[in-house]
């Protein structure tokens, strides 16, 4: 199931490994994570449901869901999608709630190691990269850390060319952002980057802010500074219909993390839920990877994502079917088939319209919801905003929340592009360098370049209820 050949990626391996499923061994290689290797030797159930023992698989892959929650060297509630492989590794499903074994020590926060920085970034994605590198450059010191086990966030997945202007990297592919913006990173001396380290904690003690955090699954570490930027993103959403927890049915971004950023295959046969222009993009990603679409099903009656993408699906073949929702997943321990149908003006399904698809995957492009739990537990204030894709923190023009020195940026303050969340990105960096008076008056025009930046990018149909939803989020006189 790896590939070997794609028309725009190049795949490079590291080491061959050797990691133990239930006692089988399975090739992998290193810089894989655990989720990846049993996917590619065709492992789907990577755990079971606590009630009725239901097999469960991957869904989000970027670590924000139970889905692949595996013991692994006796430890559980692993998350193998954002786990590196590491040779002799032995790996079990999970059944239900398991325990830590009786010779475990859990990490205690006394003994944490203690990382000192002007400013405390928490997410390594377009919007936390870019965080990292403005506030560095106004000259302030930096710790960023992601729980991935590399940066970039969604950028290392997405093979298509950006669009917009050549300032936001228009017509350049995710992929090389992401690469750029991490060259960029590594240029600056006065940044720490801490990869598989995932915050648990935001604190306040005195004059600091201290983020509690534990890297590579044991190790405690604490970061203090006077400033954090929360760019933690967003994850994928699900709907409601039968047997909608089979492996085999994932979140688009999943698919694209397998087969752009790891080199496997979903599997062979896939229908996707949702015509936005993740989905529609999506299908020609799948297409360049070998794998058949059967059909892309839309509960709308109208496409929902650009034209320009909508066009080069249909000519490449693949069905859109407006008007239409998946009613059930059928399969034992996996996938097999997916029963669609019609929708009528009350969005309900038309008896006798029901129609089968043999697929092994199906794709949720049913959008995302950013993740605020981090921003909910220091305590900055919340709105529900429909137009941003729920919950979000209250901010001003600055990104700054309510509780003041917390920033945020990109998808945790709203689901947009990758381009709003640089823009966004370098607006919380610049600024918590000048609340810190690290930054010099100057870096006043860096800002509303960036505003006006963004300003533009919005001006578009897509761009209007984005605006509406921003105007709901703001602090009021913000």
């Amino acid at each position: 199931m790896r590939l070997t050949e794609h028309p725009l990626l190049r795949f490079e391996r590291g080491r061959e490994v050797t990691i133990y499923f239930n006692g089988r061994p399975i090739k992998a290689y290193e810089g894989e994570t655990i989720a990846t290797a049993l996917h590619a030797a065709g492992i789907r159930a990577l755990n079971y449901s606590v009630n009725k023992k239901r097999p469960r698989g991957l869904f989000c892959a970027i670590g924000k869901c139970s889905s692949c929650l595996m013991v692994v060297n006796g430890i559980p509630n692993v998350r193998a999608c954002i786990t590196p492989v590491e040779d002799g590794m032995r790996i079990q499903p999970q059944h239900g709630r398991a325990r830590l074994p009786e010779k475990a020590k859990p990490p205690e926060f006394r003994d944490a190691k203690v990382v000192r920085a002007d400013i405390v970034i928490i997410g390594g994605g377009p919007a936390g990269l870019m965080a990292a590198i403005h506030a560095a450059d106004a000259g302030a010191s930096v710790a960023l850390l992601d729980e991935n086990p590399r940066l970039g966030g969604q950028l290392i997945k997405q093979t298509h060319k950006f669009f917009g202007k050549r300032e936001q990297f228009a017509g350049v592919r995710g992929v090389e952002i992401a690469k750029i913006l991490s060259e960029e990173l590594r240029k600056r001396e006065n940044v720490q980057v801490f990869l598989e380290t995932s915050a648990v904690g935001i604190f306040q003690e005195k004059d600091e802010k201290l983020v509690f955090a534990v890297r590579k699954n044991r190790e405690p570490v604490e970061f203090r500074g006077r400033a954090i930027i929360v760019a933690t993103g967003a994850m994928e959403r699900s709907i409601p219909f039968e047997n909608n927890d089979l492996p085999g049915i994932y979140g688009a971004g999943a698919i694209q993390t397998l087969m752009n950023t790891y080199g496997v295959k979903p599997g062979d046969r896939v229908l996707i839920v949702g015509a936005g222009n993740v989905g529609l993009i999506l299908a020609y990603q799948l297409i360049q990877a070998g794998v058949e679409v059967k059909a892309i099903v839309e509960a709308m009656p109208k496409v929902g994502g650009y034209f320009v993408h909508a066009a080069k699906v249909r000519r490449l073949g693949v069905p859109i079917l407006t008007r239409h929702t998946i009613l059930r997943a059928e399969g034992k321990e996996r996938v097999e088939r997916a029963v669609v149908a019609q929708l009528d003006g009350n969005w309900k399904p038309i008896p006798g319209t029901e129609g089968t698809f043999e697929v092994d995957v199906i794709a949720l492009a049913v959008g995302l919801r950013p993740s605020i739990e981090l921003l909910q537990q220091a305590g900055c204030g919340v709105r529900y905003v429909r137009e941003l894709g729920g919950h979000v923190a209250v901010r001003d023009g600055w990104m700054e929340t309510t509780v003041r020195g917390i920033f945020v940026a990109g998808d945790s303050a709203g689901i947009e592009e990758a381009t709003t969340a640089m823009l966004e990105g370098k607006i919380a960096g610049i600024a918590a360098a000048l609340r810190l008076g690290i930054a010099g008056e100057e870096w006043l025009k860096e800002i509303e370049g960036a505003q006006k930046a963004l300003d533009e990018f919005r001006s578009g149909p897509f761009g209007r209820h984005v605006l509406e939803g921003i105007k709901k989020a703001m602090v009021v006189g913000g």
